[in-house]
């Protein structure tokens, strides 16, 4: 699903500029960023039902005296994830809808799944949901950095015969955020016109599997291909 929200024209420079930020400053998150966010969480929870919760200006969730949680600093705004039990990768496909949303906006963002004070999430799943995730959300410090990718032919057969679309389509997914950088998911062309994704043994591989067919759906353009 193409996310709207961001024009066709911008799509690949906010793919290339999202990079993971941990470190962010005291700059609020302006009343029309969170309403474009907010906009987006309301149309994916109408559409699949899935409970996403922004959460702004809240210091407790990230906490730098825990430093067991991770390097986080100076976050105070994030959005968390709530979905039904084994929903991981739909958690994941559309959770990066409003990660890559927010890089448009001009904030920054961070995937985590562990780094994070659960106990002090102050809003509640809906019935029948639990957390899965939490994206860490703001302006940064700084806009990250890129890190290093496989060799597209680790992940997936590249010949000179597999057509444009998927090739395109691989350059997005190689884009997407996995967790510790693992890239533990594999895609192959399916005929002339289909596409299958599968994750490899990894941890959060379910929810980066997502992650990573949004990226490729985008790159590839949904008129161009299905999944099988």
């Amino acid at each position: 699903m193409e996310n709207t929200a961001i024009p066709r024209e911008a799509l690949w420079d906010v793919l290339r500029a999202r990079h993971s930020v941990r470190r962010y400053t005291g700059r609020p998150i302006e009343p029309e960023k969170a309403a474009a966010l907010q906009a987006e969480i309301d149309a994916i929870g109408r559409e699949t039902g899935l409970d996403f919760r922004l959460v702004l200006d809240d210091p407790n969730v990230f906490r730098a005296d825990r430093p067991h949680y991770g390097s986080f600093s100076g976050c105070r705004n994030f959005i968390v994830l709530y979905g039904p039990k084994g929903a991981d990768e739909q958690v994941g496909y559309h959770g990066e809808r409003l990660v890559l949303l927010a890089q448009y906006l001009g904030l920054n963002t961070c995937w985590c799944a562990l780094t994070f004070e659960k106990t002090a999430i102050p809003v509640k799943p809906a019935e029948g949901h639990v957390l899965h995730d939490v994206v860490a959300l703001g302006y940064g410090e700084t806009q990250g950095v890129p890190h290093r990718s496989k060799p597209v032919t680790k992940l997936a057969p590249i010949s000179p015969a597999t057509p444009q679309w998927f090739e395109r389509g691989m350059d997005a997914a190689m884009l997407a955020p996995t967790a510790i950088n693992q890239q533990r998911f594999y895609i192959e062309q399916v005929g002339d016109r289909g596409a299958r994704a599968k994750a490899l043994i990894g941890p959060c591989s379910k929810t980066d599997l997502g992650i990573v067919k949004y990226h490729f759906e985008l790159g590839a353009g949904r008129e161009n291909f299905e999944w099988v």
